[in-house]
C-alpha cells in the first residue's frame, strides 16, 4: 500500500524536488553576496549604535537583486501551502472516488482505515517536509536583513520586518502548519465533494479566506499587544503630517526596532481621537513649520501605538504553527470517518 501510494505521488514528488533545487541554487549563489554586503556595512563586528551602519546596508539590499530575490523567497513560501492543497490534497481521493479505483482498494485485503492513513501520512508529511525545507532556506538567506532590522533606523524596516504580515506567512515555521493545513483541507474538500475540480476550488477559497482571517483578527491578539504613548512637542523629531482640509495626523518618532504596528493614531489630552477640521496652512504642507510645530504643541498632543514588538516572532510563530496543526488534525479525523462510511458502491 506504501509502494502504491508513492507511485501515484511521483509526479507531485518530482515536481516539488526540482523547486527546491531550483531555489537551492539561487539562494546558495546569491547568499555569499548578501553576506557580504552585511560586513562590507560594517555591521559584522558591531555590537553598539548600529542604526546607521544597518540603514545603509538595507539601503544597498533595496537598491540590488538581493531585494528580489528576498521577496521571491517570501512569494513562494506563501504560494507553497496554497499549492499544496490544491494539488495534492483535494485530487488525493477525489479522484480515487471519480475513477472508482477506491473500489479495487477497498475490496482486497487493505482496510479503509490503513488506505486513507498511509495516503494521508504519506503525503501529509511529504507536504510539512517540502514547507520546511523551503522554509529552512529562504531563513537561513534572510538572517542578514533580519539582524540589520534588529539594529533599527533602517531606511524603511516596516518592509523587510519578519514580523508584519505577508511577510510573517513567508518565515519561521508557521508555513508548516499552513501546508499541513491546506493539504487537509483539500483532502477533506476532495472526500465530501468526490469531485477533484470543484474541491480545488472550495480549497483554494477556504484556505484564501482562512490566511486572510489569521493575521487580521486572531495573530494580532494571541498575545496583548504593547502600547506606548508619546508626546508631541514643538521638539519631536521625525514628525510626519498627513494632512488634507479635512483633517489632520501626526505620526512622531518612536523606535521599536522590528515592530508590527497594529494602530497608530494621534489623541487629544482626554484621550480622544485627534480631529481638527481646520488645521493651520503650515501643516498642510505651506508656510513655517516651526509655526506647525508650536501649533500642535499648543494642543498637547500625543501619539498612541499599539504593536506587537519584534522579540515576539517566534512566540507567535510556533502558536499560530500549533494552531494550524490542531485545524489540519481535525480535518484529518473529518477524512477518516468520512471514508469509513462511505458506500463501496458510491
Amino acid at each position: 500500500m506504501t509502494w502504491l501510494a508513492w507511485r501515484q505521488f511521483r509526479a507531485q514528488s518530482i515536481a516539488a524536488t526540482a523547486t527546491l533545487g531550483a531555489l537551492a541554487i539561487v539562494l546558495a549563489a546569491t547568499g555569499p553576496h548578501l553576506a557580504s554586503l552585511y560586513s562590507s556595512a560594517g555591521l559584522t563586528d558591531c555590537h553598539a549604535n548600529c542604526g546607521a551602519l544597518a540603514g545603509a546596508f538595507i539601503g544597498q539590499v533595496q537598491h540590488g537583486y538581493s531585494e528580489k530575490v528576498y521577496y521571491l523567497g517570501i512569494a513562494l513560501m506563501c504560494l507553497t501551502p496554497a499549492v499544496i492543497g490544491i494539488f495534492w490534497g483535494a485530487p488525493l481521493i477525489a479522484r480515487e472516488f471519480e475513477e472508482g479505483t477506491h473500489r479495487l482498494a477497498w475490496n482486497q485485503s487493505v482496510t479503509r482505515t490503513r488506505w486513507a492513513v498511509v495516503k494521508l501520512g504519506l503525503v501529509g508529511l511529504a507536504a510539512i517536509a517540502t514547507a520546511g525545507l523551503l522554509s529552512l532556506m529562504v531563513n537561513w538567506w534572510a538572517r542578514p536583513i533580519d539582524k540589520a532590522i534588529g539594529y533599527g533606523n533602517s531606511s524603511s524596516p516596516a518592509e523587510f520586518s519578519r514580523i508584519t504580515p505577508v511577510i510573517f506567512d513567508g518565515r519561521g515555521v508557521a508555513p508548516l502548519g499552513y501546508a499541513a493545513f491546506a493539504f487537509a483541507l483539500g483532502v477533506t474538500a476532495g472526500v465530501v465533494l468526490r469531485r477533484t475540480i470543484p474541491a480545488m476550488a472550495v480549497t483554494l477559497v477556504v484556505f484564501a479566506a482562512v490566511q486572510v482571517f489569521v493575521p487580521t483578527v486572531i495573530r494580532p491578539n494571541i498575545f496583548t499587544p504593547d502600547r506606548l504613548t508619546v508626546p508631541i512637542t514643538a521638539t519631536t523629531t521625525g514628525l510626519d503630517f498627513r494632512g488634507t482640509r479635512a483633517g489632520l495626523t501626526v505620526v512622531g518618532d518612536y523606535s521599536k526596532p522590528g515592530a508590527w504596528i497594529l494602530s497608530d493614531q494621534t489623541i487629544t489630552p482626554a484621550g480622544h481621537a485627534f480631529a481638527m477640521p481646520h488645521p493651520p496652512q503650515a501643516c498642510l504642507g505651506t508656510g513655517s513649520l516651526q509655526s506647525c510645530f508650536s501649533w500642535l504643541a499648543s494642543r498637547h498632543l500625543r501619539q498612541l501605538v499599539t504593536y506587537q514588538p519584534a522579540s515576539r516572532f517566534w512566540p507567535l510563530q510556533w502558536t499560530e504553527m500549533a494552531i494550524y496543526l490542531v485545524l489540519a488534525a481535525g480535518l484529518g479525523v473529518i477524512c477518516l470517518w468520512q471514508v469509513r462510511r462511505r458506500q463501496v458502491v458510491s
